[in-house]
């Protein structure tokens, strides 16, 4: 499966692009500025763009109009194919973000239902009693996701929804050619839903991949043959920040060999979780970190743990954004990329893991782990690759039986001698390509 070898550029396109907060109905061409970012995006050593919700919607995207349509705010359809198109052309893969729990109250079924109420022939398509009522005083109450009544939740059990979303997946792939979904919420959709939906997604395209937000539990739950291809790795992210804050290496280590590690009750052993340091639900690392010099080892991690990587827009060279500020700060309007020293760093990681069939796909075993340093082994069939973090502000020594002198550090192309054990600069990180 390509998505196992991937590298993710997230990109929240309403935010990037520049769009109004509402929608206000004027049709602008904003998507377009993501033309400019393709050879950047490259540059960054990802090959697949990940878009948050672009369709559509009444605000922020995750409350869908309509499923078919592109929002006003970024353009048209012909507008998106061109983008995907550029994309493709460029050797990049397309995924977009598929809102299937719910919907806008802008949407048009439901707003059929606030019309008609019990006359509408889309009454079954939510949970709707007649009953009740809520804050919006529609003279109905109707169930909504986690209890914010502006996102209404559908009846995935009704034949005619399931079409409908269905459908619109087929028109994304005939449209954009896109080459999979991240299922936003996968957590509160059934395992039934999943299989009805992996099962078309993959007649449709056979290699079309579905990612899954998850939060915590046991990720099983969602992914698997029948379900997700994958799920993203919330309960490392937390490990990947706040591991540096307390400068307790153990807590990434420990999480790290629980979920892929060599014993045989480790959770996830041969999965590819998508792995990030943020994204636009939550704070940007470079404000997560109480300490910038953290940054370049935090990737280190990032690139070298098992998992499928991905990138926010703009976190590449170190911007910031504070939860507390609000969504806006989370996912600002950028006009054209930067590039900085991190920047560089991090295509270099990036390379590395991609060409590296260890660091893809390898098995995990911690090596050397303190406080503030950490070592582990990825290893492969006739690879081994040794990633190592030092998170403290003075150079450190390592010691231990490598089980070679030599090895080849991937992010630089040069030689490394193991011979007097291996010196590590502060805040680093390196993946050592060992000899057999």
């Amino acid at each position: 499966m390509w998505f196992d070898e991937a590298v993710i550029y997230q990109i929240y396109p309403l935010g990037l692009c520049g769009a109004p907060r509402d929608n206000d109905g004027v049709q602008a061409h904003r998507i377009l500025r993501v033309l400019d970012w393709i050879e950047h995006i490259k540059e960054t050593g990802a090959d697949t763009v990940l878009f948050n919700p672009l369709f559509q919607s009444d605000r922020h995207g995750y409350d869908t109009r309509d499923y078919y349509t592109v929002d006003c705010r970024l353009g048209t359809n012909e507008d998106f194919k061109r983008v995907c198109g550029a994309l493709h052309d460029a050797g990049l893969r397309v995924m977009l973000d598929g809102v299937f729990n719910h919907v806008g109250r802008g949407f048009w079924a439901f707003q059929d239902v606030q019309e008609k109420k019990w006359d509408s022939p889309y009454k079954d398509w939510f949970h709707i009693s007649f009953d009740g009522n809520t804050g919006y005083n529609d003279g109905f109450w109707y169930e909504a996701w986690e209890g914010h009544h502006e996102l209404v939740k559908l009846n995935l059990n009704h034949p005619d929804v399931i079409r409908h979303q269905f459908e619109a997946i087929r028109a994304w792939v005939e449209q954009f050619d896109i080459d999979g979904l991240r299922l936003d919420v996968a957590y509160c959709l059934s395992p039934d839903y999943l299989r009805r939906l992996r099962g078309f997604a993959n007649s449709v395209k056979p290699d079309f991949v579905l990612m899954g937000e998850t939060l915590h539990g046991d990720y099983n739950r969602w992914m698997g043959p029948e379900l997700c291809h994958s799920v993203t790795n919330y309960e490392c992210y937390k490990g990947l920040w706040s591991s540096f804050n307390s400068m307790n290496l153990f807590e990434i280590g420990h999480s790290l060999a629980r979920q892929f590690g060599p014993e045989n009750w480790t959770l996830y052993k041969g999965q590819h979780l998508l792995s990030f340091l943020d994204n636009h639900d939550v704070e940007r690392i470079a404000s997560r970190l109480d300490n910038p010099s953290h940054l370049l080892p935090a990737y280190g991690l990032l690139f070298g743990m098992p998992g499928v990587p991905a990138v926010y827009y703009g976190s590449e060279w170190g911007i910031e954004g504070r939860k507390a500020d609000g969504d806006d700060a989370l996912r600002p309007a950028i006009e054209k990329p930067e590039r900085n020293e991190l920047t560089e760093q991090i295509a270099k990681m990036a390379e590395a893991h991609r060409h590296s069939h260890a660091l893809c796909y390898g098995a995990y075993r911690n090596v050397v782990l303190t406080n503030r340093q950490i070592i582990f082994e990825r290893a492969a069939e006739g690879e081994r690759v040794l990633v190592a973090v030092n998170a403290d502000s003075a150079p450190y020594t390592a010691h231990f039986d490598a089980g070679c002198g030599m090895a080849e550090e991937l992010i630089t192309g040069k030689p490394h001698d193991f011979g007097g054990g291996s010196e590590l600069p502060p805040y680093s990180a390196a993946f050592w390509k060992m000899e057999r």
